[in-house]
Formats: C-alpha cells, structure tokens, sequence
C-alpha cells in the first residue's frame, strides 16, 4: 500500500438514500456506481477505497444495503453504493424490484460514469455478476472488475485468478481488466481509486 499517494476519494460522507428511480437525486454532475454480491465485501472496499472505515455499514450478515445510498465528494461528484445481489435471504419481490430499478438505473443516469463490480477472488463471475455485466455492457456502461480479497489467496493463485478472469470477460466491450483489491491490507487500492477519479472527472 503507498500510502504517499493522496486519495482522491477523500472526505466522502453519506449524502441520501434512494429505494426507487423516483427518489433518485437530481441527475447532474457525476457519479461512480458500486455493485457486487452480498458477500463480496462491498461495503469493506468501499470504506477502503475513500479510507473511512465507518462510512459505509458492514455487517457479518449479507444482503444490508437494500437501497441505493450516495456518498457525496462535493457538489458534483457521488459514489453510489447499489443493493447487494445473490442473497438466499432476500425476498422474491426485493429481488424482482431490484432487477428491474438497477437496469432502469444504468439506462436513465445520465451523470454515471461507470461501474465497479466486485467480485471474491474465490468466487468470481457468478450467476448475478454475470448477469449485472451483461446488462451493463448492453447499455454501454463502463465497468471495472475488481476482484477482492485478494489476501485470501497465494500470490501465484491470486494472479491465475485474475488471468482467468480477464480471459472470461474479453468478449464484452464495455468491460475492463480486472484489478485486485484486499480490504485487509489496502493492496490495489490506489489502483481502483485512479479509475474511478478518472471517471468521476469526465465532463457532465
């Protein structure tokens, strides 16, 4: 972890929450969705990635964010923490709600950017994800794979897993290679949050 590096998601705080595309924020400046599986540590790199360990909730019990939460930088710039996937727990209808308001999201947002999907290096390209890239990749968002905890796993398992991967998804266009990220350690940190303030400064 370098931590010589500023970060440039620095001083994010919790802004509003959203349980429909109606009372979604006004549509203006840009914004970086977070999307990944219930048990994917979500919320743990997202509280790596802004270096505020409490700004977003973990919990040991998956399938808590059940809103669409936006963490503001400034009057312009959000990260947009969407409801976790893949949760046995869930409701029938919470999951139909959400797969209708997520692809209803990405189509209608006009001030996203992109999409950072992460994923368990043990566990990666899962039913859900699979099925959240191709919808993304439809609409043309942008997304970046980030494979967490990365720590989990030997060095040489590590990068074989990111290789298969970046093989798996070359066939989507929208879809770029994957990073590693561990939430233990901070390793790949400064690497996600380059992506996301490079999309976070593209023009209105």
């Amino acid at each position: 972890m370098n931590d010589s590096v500023p970060n440039p998601l620095h001083g994010a705080v919790f802004w509003r929450a959203a349980v429909a595309l109606d009372h979604l924020p006004p549509d203006e400046g840009t914004e970086v969705a977070f999307a990944g599986r219930s048990n994917a540590g979500k919320s743990s790199a997202l509280n790596t990635l802004v270096g505020h360990r409490g700004l977003a909730r973990v919990s040991k019990t998956p399938g808590r964010t059940q809103e669409l939460l936006f963490f503001q930088l400034d009057d312009r710039r959000r990260l947009v923490d969407l409801p976790g996937y893949g949760y046995a727990a869930t409701s029938a209808a919470r999951r139909r709600d959400w797969g209708q308001v997520i692809p209803a999201y990405f189509e209608q947002r006009q001030s996203l950017r992109g999409l950072l999907l992460f994923m368990d290096i043990r566990h990666p390209l899962q039913v859900g994800d699979r099925q959240l890239i191709a919808t993304a990749n439809a609409l043309a968002v942008p997304v970046q794979p980030v494979l967490t905890k990365s720590d989990k796993l030997g060095r040489g398992a590590a990068k074989a897993a990111l290789l298969k991967v970046q093989r798996d998804l070359a066939v989507f266009d929208a879809v770029l290679e994957p990073l590693l990220l561990s939430n233990l350690s901070g390793a790949g940190a400064v690497q996600v949050r380059a992506r996301v303030a490079a999309w976070l400064a593209e023009g209105d």
